[in-house]
């Protein structure tokens, strides 16, 4: 019995030290540590245009105005198709079909429904002078484009991503050690870091909200942009020793 009370207390006790040289550890593995964030900006040219429709139509039934919609995406798909367009060019980007309402005596009643279905049609930049055949389609079909982006590929956005990064991480390590040197410490190994943000936004090229079909003069607008050149941004946070 003594034994066992020798034994629990030697644990216990053995316990106690342990949390205390923890406790001690890691209460100050945050002092003399240097807290930075770094920051980059690449340049990039978009290598993508998107040509971005929305086609929505009105009827009694969900049923008739899904079949009608139906019927223009066919059409602008085929009239797109005959400018030498592959299908996978025209991507669908959203589909609904919903109830719409008007009141009435203070009640809601409904009057019908409306599809919508929203189209994007993507070409190269050095195609851009497609645009306008492009806007012709939606014409021709009675559909009006709703805004022209130009983008990054994916494969584009991986590679400024990675640039943005690394120079951000560089910019983080230069603050660290101006930070250092101006106490008279060295800078020490890198304890943690993390991503902060980047940011990447398609380049909005030409906005028409209403999604009318265009006139000659909103045409010659939409088709005389050209891309330029974007910003895209990073920012790290940095601990490093000193």
């Amino acid at each position: 019995m003594q034994k066992s009370v020798q034994i629990t207390s030697i644990i216990v006790v053995g316990l106690i030290v342990i949390s205390f040289l923890g406790f001690s550890f890691f209460g100050n593995s945050s002092q003399n540590t240097i807290t930075v964030n770094g920051q980059a900006q690449v340049k990039a040219v978009p290598d993508l245009v998107g040509v971005y429709f929305n086609v929505q139509t009105n009827a009694k039934t969900s049923a008739e105005a899904t079949q009608k919609n139906s019927e223009l995406v066919d059409s602008l798909k085929s009239e797109i198709i005959k400018l030498g367009f592959e299908e996978k060019a025209i991507q669908t980007q959203g589909f609904s079909v919903y109830p719409q309402y008007d009141w009435v005596n203070g009640r809601q009643v409904e009057k019908g429904y409306t599809a919508s279905h929203s189209l994007r049609v993507e070409l190269p930049t050095s195609e851009s002078s497609k645009i306008g055949e492009v806007i012709d389609a939606g014409v021709k079909s009675g559909v009006g484009i709703s805004y022209i982006n130009f983008e990054l590929s994916q494969e584009l956005q991986n590679q400024y991503k990675s640039e943005a990064l690394k120079l951000a991480a560089q910019d983080s390590k230069v603050k660290a050690e101006a930070v250092a040197q101006g106490f008279g410490k060295r800078l020490g190994r890198l304890v943690s870091t993390s991503v902060d943000s980047y940011d990447y936004y398609p380049l909005r090229a030409y906005d028409n909200s209403a999604g009318a079909v265009l006139t000659s003069e909103e045409k010659q607008v939409a088709t005389s942009i050209t891309p330029s050149e974007q910003d895209i941004s990073a920012s790290v946070r940095a601990v490093y020793k000193i």
